[in-house]
């Protein structure tokens, strides 16, 4: 029988009962809303996983306690948000216990003692409240700042002993504790032209058209990025705060950002309703705001009408600044299943295959939609270098795929950015770096561009300019995706700063990933054998297939530098 240590998450709908007796289909639509929307993006971000839904409640298992803590929170404070866009008596309200015990591996399922007080504390919480174990306040008082009250020793059905509770006071809530990152101070974006696009709000009925909302706030993520001057946070670091409740100034702060976008998406049969302001985070002064009623098929109007406006509303702070005029889908079935297949891109080997139908299709409707020839030519990269799919056909599809998106839309960034990744894996190193330059003079604001030219900078012998590449990235994507320090990692073990990637790969962003193998490269060059030979084996756990010398010879590195790597990865015990 397997038993492991585990954060448990169980939350519970408050008055559920009565919430169906009064309307039984609004209420079910309403809770599976609020999963998708809220409860299950929230606990993945957060490194968790549901294991068990049972009617109007659920039960999720972390690896991390202060994960599971903080994903508390965010769930009750993003509800909260929530509710107040929703009449009084269609709101929901959530208790939620989280516990830190030992549990009974069963499967995917999970049971014992360790679930049973989880969802003991579940039913002492308050509603719109979270109660924790003495245990989980212990492990993480000094790690978040939140505040605990003591509910003093409880006893529960079927526990023997009593077990010290908590009360997770949310008013004495601050900013979360981030995870420690291996970078130097950076300086701070030039604030009077910085701006943040955050996610804008699905206020449609169908959770599924929360693709299509998403897919609208990254639109003008990349329409606002390309404007000289304007200094725009990426998408990833936006999208941190989704579903969270707003606090503009806090998180302009956090971003380092002067002006904030937000707005609502309602879409109703042929109908859109777009509502949109800009915000100055200095007094929280709205400087324009304006609602877009329009029939859907006119969306990619709108697109570019509500750009011309917040580039209207900032001339005090950019008087030169301009609309770039920008190549859109021309058919929305098209651009849906475009939105759908980018999400699933990069998320796993399994959502990586999901996503390419999608993207083919979408082509197929709209054969000169150059964003999802690019899409689709990173889906076939990510298939081959990252999840160990065949080399062939993906090498060559990608190829063709991301050369047809420059051809279709010279302008376009991210497909001059994804050529230019697709060649570095190609071993065209000089050609690649061409078209990132080329997209990094469209757009100095692409993290994405700066993190791939930094892997770029590895190949060319030039480590140490691809650390800067990478602290710029970070520095327009403060809170990026998991492959950005797994970039920074290798980076840093080329130039040779063992400690510096060791720091980097232990962050929970990319440990356990397939990153963990340069982290034991990086400790076996330090001597620390022992720790090296540990992760190594739980690399190979992951990856059972992995050879140092297939590795080496898809590697676009020169020679000396290529064995640089294999020579860390021999030491920690990793197979030829």
């Amino acid at each position: 029988m397997e038993r492991h240590l585990a954060a448990i998450l169980a939350a519970d709908v408050v008055g559920y009962s009565a919430l169906m007796e009064r309307d039984e289909a609004g209420t079910f639509v309403r809770l599976k809303s609020g999963r998708k929307q809220l409860f299950e993006p929230e606990i993945e971000r957060h490194h968790g996983r549901i294991f068990k839904l049972m009617g109007d409640g659920l039960l999720a298992e972390f690896a991390s306690v202060v994960d599971a803590v903080e994903c508390a929170v965010v769930l009750q404070r993003g509800l909260a948000e929530r509710n107040t866009c929703v009449p009084e008596d269609e709101r929901f309200q959530v208790r939620i216990g989280v516990n830190l015990g030992e549990v009974i591996v069963d499967g995917e399922d999970r049971y014992g003692e360790g679930v049973n007080i989880a969802a003991r504390l579940e039913e002492l919480a308050e509603p719109g409240g979270i109660c924790v174990s003495g245990k989980v306040s212990k492990e993480v008082e000094k790690k978040l700042a939140f505040g605990f009250e003591s509910m003093g020793e409880q006893r529960m059905k079927n526990i023997a002993e009593p077990i010290a509770c908590f009360r997770v006071n949310l008013q004495l809530l601050t900013s979360p504790a981030q995870p420690v990152r291996s970078l130097p101070t950076l300086p701070r974006l030039p604030n009077s032209a910085a701006i943040a696009v955050l996610p804008f709000t699905n206020m449609s009925s169908d959770p599924e058209q929360e693709y299509f909302v998403d897919g609208l706030s990254e639109d003008l993520i990349t329409d606002l990025s390309k404007i000289k001057g304007l200094f725009v946070i990426s998408r990833h670091s936006s999208f941190a705060f989704k579903g969270r409740a707003i606090d503009i100034r806090s998180i302009a702060k956090d971003l380092g950002v002067r002006f904030v976008v937000e707005g609502s998406v309602r879409r109703a049969a042929a109908h859109v309703r777009i509502n949109v302001q800009l915000i100055d985070a200095n007094d929280g002064a709205h400087v324009w705001a304006d609602r877009f009623d329009r029939e859907l098929a006119d969306i990619f109007v709108v697109q570019d009408e509500v750009v011309g406006r917040i580039v209207s509303a900032l001339s005090g702070v950019l008087p030169s600044a301009r609309p770039i005029a920008r190549q859109r889908a021309t058919n929305l079935e098209a651009y849906d299943l475009f939105v759908r297949g980018r999400v699933l891109v990069t998320q796993s080997a399994e959502s990586n295959r999901a996503a390419r139908p999608l993207l083919e299709r979408s082509i197929e409707l709209d054969p000169n939609f150059a964003d999802a020839h690019a899409w689709l030519a990173i889906s076939h990269t990510w298939a081959w270098s990252y999840w160990g799919d065949a080399l062939e056909p993906h090498r060559s599809l990608a190829l063709a795929a991301a050369e047809a998106a420059v051809s279709l839309d010279p302008e376009n960034v991210g497909a001059h950015a994804i050529l230019g990744y697709v060649l570095m894996h190609e071993g065209k190193t000089d050609s690649g770096a061409a078209e990132l330059s080329t997209a990094l003079q469209i757009n100095p604001n692409h993290a994405d561009g700066w993190s791939f030219l930094g892997i770029m900078k590895v190949g060319e012998g030039r480590a140490v300019d691809g650390i800067d590449c990478l602290q710029k990235a970070f520095l327009l994507n403060p809170h990026p995706p998991g492959w950005y320090y797994w970039h920074l990692g290798f980076v840093q073990y080329a130039a040779g700063r063992y400690e510096d990637a060791v720091a980097t790969l232990r962050n929970e962003a990319t440990h356990r990933s397939g990153s963990q193998r340069i982290l034991a490269a990086s400790l076996a060059q330090l001597g620390r054998t022992e720790e090296a030979k540990v992760e190594a084996a739980q690399f190979l756990a992951a990856h059972p297939h992995f050879s140092t010398e297939r590795w080496a010879s898809i590697q676009p590195l020169r020679e000396a530098d290529r064995q640089h790597f294999i020579d860390g990865y021999i030491k920690a015990g990793l197979p030829k």
